[in-house]
């Protein structure tokens, strides 16, 4: 019943919210995260962040539609 928690492994320094949320399989594509992120659904380390572009490095969290994801190295 609570949150799942989905773990993205980097594979550069970097990987781009809008990439983050499709790679953990929470939108369909990449239409599909501009646009939950510029509703503000998605949270970054606890914020709104409205930038799909926005960089996430090891140890940030994006919580989205009751799912977290993890950034690790």
């Amino acid at each position: 019943m609570g949150a799942k928690m989905e773990i993205i492994k980097l594979r550069e320094e970097y990987i781009k919210l809008g990439q983050a949320l499709k790679a953990a399989g929470l939108v369909e594509s990449g239409v599909d995260a501009k646009f939950v992120i510029q509703d503000g659904l998605v949270k970054v380390n606890g914020s709104v962040e409205l930038q799909r572009g926005k960089k996430l490095y090891s140890g940030d969290t994006v919580e989205y539609n009751n799912q977290t994801i993890r950034i690790e190295k």
